[in-house]
């Protein structure tokens, strides 16, 4: 790094972790709940952020409402590492919150829609490449970054649109969503693969007094799926062995939160959720149609389609079934000794001193469609357990801490790709 050093970085952002806090603040006043969504104003502030400093600034939007911003920061070298975060945010009734939902500090905490997820990744993001300009320290590697809206709602204008456009290249990528809770660290570097079943169940309406003269749809639908349950959720997944180091990482992590037999239950057989349930019209009718949305999820290394397959053949035997709709998607892994995984993960221990586990999130998002395009994808940031909650917050030192995890990753990916130490 010339001519600044990865010391410049560290002491720049120690020394104005203030102008840090400010910037997240506000980054917090703007309202982008979504729904509406409306990040045009958050765009707009991050713009005049960026304006002063020597990188590339460009807005892209398909909908006009929701842009997304690109900063290019050219490096020393033609690999490309990726930052990605969101700007929008879930909804918020302030009358519920004793805080500010628009941004309050209270001594080390920042309380705020978003303070967690994930506007104080951004603000941190955005801190990092301030820390480059200002020490005029060249990274070793090109940084880019895209900062989207659309996220929370899983909506087509963020993400998904650059992708459809091409307009993300990157060798690697680190999203800044909180993967880390109180005692507990992580870098998430797999996801889940999931079947969403929507399943029908037909029958023979008849009067809820007699109803042996009938054959009730919604006892036909909810045997089915006990028999689903009954077929699949206590059968062991086959794992794929490469997948089994971030297994046992991903039990660890969440024993202490579950119970360790429920933690290894999540990831060794798959998960069943009966997430709607509709049918019938009146309680003295026997129902003679119903229909039922299930969601399964599948440890990263299953093979989706061969589950997929003996659902559809257990549901075939289930009488009055049918599926009408279904979608599937395999869960991705990153290795745990890649490149990627080893500089965010030694990063993080570096900077917090305390273990960070090499884990696999629940669910999938972001990470996964970045994956599938081929860009080796993982997710970290220091903050809290209160995504999404009432009186959602995060700390000074987490703030912090993530701008100097993020500052000094693109040394630390370019040693681990060269095979060098990035701490000579």
């Amino acid at each position: 790094m010339n001519p600044g050093e990865s010391g410049d970085l560290e002491t720049y952002v120690d020394d104005r972790r203030e102008d840090l806090i400010d910037l997240a603040l506000d980054l917090l006043a703007v309202d982008t709940a979504n729904p509406p969504g409306d990040t045009r104003e958050i765009v707009d502030l991050l713009e005049a952020y960026l304006s002063p400093l020597p990188v590339d600034v460009e807005r892209f939007a398909v909908d006009p409402a929701k842009p997304n911003l690109l900063v290019t920061l050219p490096g020393a070298s033609d690999r490309t590492l990726l930052y990605n975060g969101h700007l929008d945010t879930v909804p918020f009734d302030a009358d519920a919150w004793a805080f500010d939902p628009l941004g309050e500090r209270v001594d080390d905490r920042l309380y705020g829609r978003g303070a967690t997820d994930m506007k104080g990744s951004v603000a941190a993001m955005l801190f990092a490449i301030r820390a480059f300009a200002e020490t005029e320290t060249e990274p070793p590697v090109d940084l880019a970054f895209a900062f989207v809206s659309d996220e929370e709602i899983g909506g087509d204008a963020g993400l998904p649109a650059l992708l459809e456009a091409d307009r993300l290249e990157a060798d690697a990528c680190v999203i800044g969503e909180p993967t880390c809770e109180e005692g507990r660290h992580s870098v998430t570097v797999a996801d889940r693969g999931s079947i969403w079943l929507t399943l029908e169940a037909t029958g023979e309406a008849a009067h809820g007094s007699r109803p042996v003269l009938g054959e009730n749809a919604i006892d036909r639908l909810y045997e089915a799926i006990t028999t689903l349950r009954e077929r699949f959720g206590t059968r062991r997944l086959e794992i794929d062995p490469v997948i089994e180091p971030i297994l046992e990482e991903s039990i660890d992590y969440y024993a202490p939160a579950m119970g360790d037999e429920t933690a290894r239950n999540l990831f060794r057989y798959p998960s069943i959720n009966l997430g709607i349930l509709e049918g019938g019209e009146a309680i003295n009718s026997v129902p003679g149609s119903a229909r039922a949305e299930v969601d399964v999820r599948l440890t990263a290394g299953v093979r989706t389609p061969d589950v997929l397959s003996g659902i559809r053949e257990c549901v075939a035997d289930c009488e009055g079934i049918t599926i009408a709709d279904v979608s599937w998607s395999v869960g991705t892994a990153e290795p745990v000794g890649s490149p990627l995984v080893e500089a965010v993960a030694s990063g993080a221990e570096a900077t917090t001193g305390e273990r960070v586990y090499r884990r696999s999130a629940t669910g999938g998002g972001d990470a996964k469609k970045l994956r599938n395009t081929g860009i080796p994808t993982v997710e970290f940031a220091l903050g809290t357990d209160t995504v999404h909650a009432v009186d959602e917050y995060t700390t000074v030192d987490a703030l912090v801490g993530n701008a100097m995890v993020y500052a000094l990753l693109p040394e630390r990916w370019a040693a681990a790709v060269d095979g060098t130490d990035a701490s000579t």
